[in-house]
């Protein structure tokens, strides 16, 4: 999780950094240094660990998460190596070498990032209580991304073939989220397919479904378990309403309470007056002098005990009197976080007709908001008369999207009081690869309409972090567009696993350009109007897709990509 006050505060929480040694790779221009001790709870018996010289104990290293604290001079910030941030700013950044005050006492010639750890806060016995963790190793350059992305104003993310944009694009929503829960933020893509790639990736992370709300016709497309459109997540918060009612129920016959679980209003007065006051009592009792450090009050005294029977257990152990108020803290926690969800239901109750809910869900519950810019472009009109608030903008996919249709975005809420709300605009997409799509030629030639607003502002200089390393691609097959990027380079998964070392069966070659010749005297034909065929070679790929099934490659793996709509149509038959 990234944290942003008067300086910029990076902490991984439960995900970003996946160990210190990930943490120091990702900062190279940094002189890492770990705070250790007590400093983080306000002792004095703390103490460092510098990493700039080389020279440290990897085990005497702090295990995640961390908070990271960057130096307050911007001048002193540096970029990653192999990130090719360009633009006005970019030269003078690459050249700074003002030394941090912290680093000019400890002799480096590097800004130093002060690293402490933190400890996570228990949410509860539950084991789906814990966060959703991050799997991926970010490099550097994606660091940075992550990093920029968070800071107000505009990011752009350039990023090749196979270099992980959508992978940094969810991990700056999961630490939007975390880092400003009181925004709202709005995620473009230009086609349905990216966007429920996107969509799907986020909804495996730690963002709570019911703050996910997707709009448009491709969300039935979306493979994922719940219905994240309007109609869907309305269903989804009424239904979500029965169960945390059916359990104030259970928690209410267990504390001799009746008449808690009939509205969500009865319930939080339920919380209020029976589990909140039963709260502070115990809270009360263990610290008098009587049981103040005696492990074993906790668990005599703790008042919800038959609730979580169900939780693993032993619930309290009872040898460490701070370990089993930690528990006791995270099942207040989950009790908590259970009434807090019922509030949330609460509108969905007193509103009664769907039109009513629904606006409700798309203004005021979901924090994030995920569409197609075409969609976007459609109801327009109809977001603005809603009243529709957002902070944040993430837009995937563009270099693919016309300069108009990325300011449509930008514009779908209403000024208050002349004071723009929008944050933070974050660009992700690839000007190498394909351009708009402008079928009209004298607008596509002489008004240059198909160059997007992301290819303009990279051509004007504007400061970008350009991705620089692939992991989807064999090295060799890679090697047939990276020097388009400059510097683009392999990750160990593709130079180390043997997968992408073995042959592929049945071919000699990683890939051949083959010349189709005309198939019974005739190559491309023309139907009707921009509806484009070619027999022969519609025949030589089916033939090559029906000699891989019989090898055993599965369908599932095998992709056959055609420029026109005519040859897939063709192909399909």
């Amino acid at each position: 999780m990234l944290r942003l006050t008067h300086c910029c505060y990076v902490s991984c929480s439960q995900d970003t950094f996946l160990d210190a040694q990930h943490l120091i790779n990702s900062f190279p221009h940094y002189d890492v240094t770990f705070v250790t001790g007590s400093s983080s709870s306000g002792g004095n018996g703390s103490s460092k660990i510098s990493t700039g010289s080389g020279q440290y104990d990897p085990a005497a290293l702090p295990a995640p998460p961390y908070k990271v604290t960057f130096p307050t001079d911007q001048q002193q910030l540096q970029i990653a190596p192999g990130s090719t941030k360009r633009g006005a700013d970019a030269e003078s950044t690459l050249g700074s070498t003002t030394t941090a005050a912290e680093g000019t006492a400890s002799g480096s010639t590097k800004p130093v990032l002060l690293v402490e750890h933190y400890k996570p806060v228990n949410m509860g016995p539950y084991p789906e209580d814990k966060p959703k963790g991050n799997e991926v190793r970010f490099t550097p350059v994606q660091a940075e991304a992550v990093s920029s992305g968070v800071q107000p104003g505009l990011t752009m993310v350039v990023g090749p073939p196979g270099t992980g944009k959508t992978d940094t694009a969810v991990q700056i929503l999961q630490v939007l989220y975390h880092n400003c829960p009181g925004q709202r933020t709005l995620l473009i893509t230009h086609s349905n397919q990216a966007l429920n790639d996107l969509f799907a990736k986020m909804v495996a992370r730690d963002i709570p479904a019911r703050y996910l709300l997707r709009l448009g016709m491709g969300e039935r497309d979306l493979d994922v378990d719940d219905d994240f459109s309007r109609a869907g997540r309305v269903n989804n918060m009424l239904a979500r309403r029965l169960q945390l009612l059916a359990e104030v129920e259970r928690l209410a016959s267990l504390l001799g309470v009746a008449s808690a679980e009939y509205t969500c209003e009865t319930a939080g007065y339920f919380w209020l007056l029976h589990v909140l006051s039963r709260w502070e009592k115990f809270s009360a009792a263990v610290s008098s002098a009587e049981h103040k450090g005696r492990a074993a009050s906790v668990g005599e005294l703790f008042p919800f005990k038959e609730y979580f029977a169900d939780a693993p257990q032993p619930l309290f152990k009872g040898d460490s009197y701070e370990e089993d108020m930690e528990v006791a803290a995270g099942c207040f926690r989950h009790l908590r976080q259970l009434f807090q969800e019922l509030e949330e239901t609460r509108p969905f109750e007193l509103l009664k007709g769907q039109a009513d809910r629904v606006s409700y869900l798309c203004t005021k519950q979901a924090k994030v908001v995920a569409m197609t810019c075409t969609h976007a472009a459609l109801k327009r009109r109809e977001f603005i008369n809603l009243g529709l608030k957002y902070d944040n903008i993430v837009m995937e996919e563009a270099g693919q999207v016309l300069e108009i249709e990325t300011f449509i975005p930008m514009v779908l809420q209403r000024q208050e009081d002349s004071i723009a709300r929008l944050k933070r605009v974050i660009l992700i997409g690839d000007h190498h690869q394909l351009p708009p799509v402008v079928q009209n030629m004298a607008f596509q030639k002489y008004s240059h309409l198909d160059q997007s607003l992301f290819a303009r502002f990279i051509r004007l200089g504007t400061p970008y972090v350009e991705l620089n390393a692939q992991g989807r691609a064999r090295p060799s097959i890679a090697s047939l567009y990276n020097w388009r990027y400059g510097g683009l380079q392999d990750l160990p998964a593709v130079t180390q696993n043997p997968v992408f070392q073995a042959a592929n069966p049945g071919f000699g070659y990683d890939y051949q350009l083959v010349n189709v010749p005309d198939f019974n005297g005739r190559g491309e034909s023309e139907p009707m109007p921009y509806y484009y065929q070619n027999l022969g070679e519609a025949e030589y790929i089916v033939a090559v897709y029906s000699f891989m099934r019989l090898l055993g490659y599965p369908a599932n793996k095998i992709s056959i990509l055609t420029t026109y709509n005519g040859q897939k149509d063709l192909i399909r038959d």
